[in-house]
């Protein structure tokens, strides 16, 4: 799937600035948009950002709940794919942020070397991590309960939402995010990281091993359900074993909407803080 003429502009754009680039990763159920916020702080610090849809992506929410089968059928490396496009087209090796379902795919994009430095928010696990947290079990089950939405596209119910993504936040707020940012998501992923542990050929896999991966920052908020610590743990230690620098922060009080709730920004500066030491934006 070719980039969009918004993609294609942004990458231009960054080009042209000559500042260090970040390509921003979203993940189920959010679109680039999503990203808003933080790509205005990060800008605000020098930095060039990009934020590619996943393939097929409506521009806006209205056009994504008006139409939300274009989300079926989107594979981990259908997705990753794009990402890649967007990467060369960019003449600097970016940082890359990515969250959730985003989180894991940024850390496949630093597995291939295609990342300068690289902040993995409360990411979905891959091949070799093990824990099975029951919170993370009952937040999959809205999707994968039922094999045939494999193909689907899948509208998390408030109710699914607030569990896995606003557990941390009162009602109003949670409603409030519900509305704003929340649209349909490919089932395929979640399906495809439930079976990758038991899948030898699965795409849901990142190379932890690659010298040239760099900097990567792990951030967990402490109540989410949908990613536990237990899970970014475990993928913290299998990439520790990497030997560029890996970190892991824990962040109190945040659930799974950390990058959209009010406390995003706090969440941002602690990536800023990892990015400014290992990419500076000049």
């Amino acid at each position: 799937m070719p980039l969009n003429d918004r993609e294609s502009k942004e990458i231009a754009q960054a080009n042209e600035s000559g500042a260090q680039p970040i390509v921003f990763v979203h993940g189920l159920w959010l679109l680039a948009s999503s990203w808003a916020r933080w790509r205005a702080h990060f800008g605000g610090l020098g930095y060039a950002t990009v934020a590619p849809g996943w393939p097929d992506d409506p521009g806006t929410i209205e056009a994504a709940r008006a139409h939300p089968e274009v989300f079926a059928n989107k594979s981990l490396a259908v997705i990753s794919e794009h990402y890649e496009r967007a990467i060369a087209g960019l003449s600097r090796k970016p940082v890359v942020i990515g969250h959730s379902f985003g989180g894991v795919i940024a850390q496949m994009l630093a597995g291939k070397g295609l990342a300068s430095a690289t902040v993995s928010i409360d990411p979905a696990p891959f091949r070799g991590v093990l824990p099975l947290p029951f919170s993370s079990l009952k937040a999959a089950s809205a999707v994968i309960a039922n094999p045939a939405n494999r193909k689907r596209a899948v509208m998390l119910t408030f109710e699914q939402f607030h569990y896995g993504w606003t557990n941390a936040l009162d009602e109003n707020e949670a409603r409030a995010l519900y509305d704003e940012f929340h649209v349909a998501g490919s089932g395929m992923p979640l399906f495809q990281a439930a079976l990758a542990n038991v899948n030898p050929w699965t795409e849901d896999k990142v190379d932890t091993t690659n010298p040239k991966r760099g900097p990567l920052l792990f951030i967990s908020g402490e109540e989410d359900h949908t990613v536990p610590w237990a899970i970014v743990h475990a993928s913290f230690e299998r990439q520790n074993r990497n030997p560029s620098p890996t970190e892991i922060a824990s962040i109190p009080n945040r659930g799974h909407s950390l990058t959209i709730d009010n406390g995003w920004k706090t969440v941002a500066d602690i990536a800023a803080d990892f990015v400014q030491r290992y990419a500076p934006s000049h």
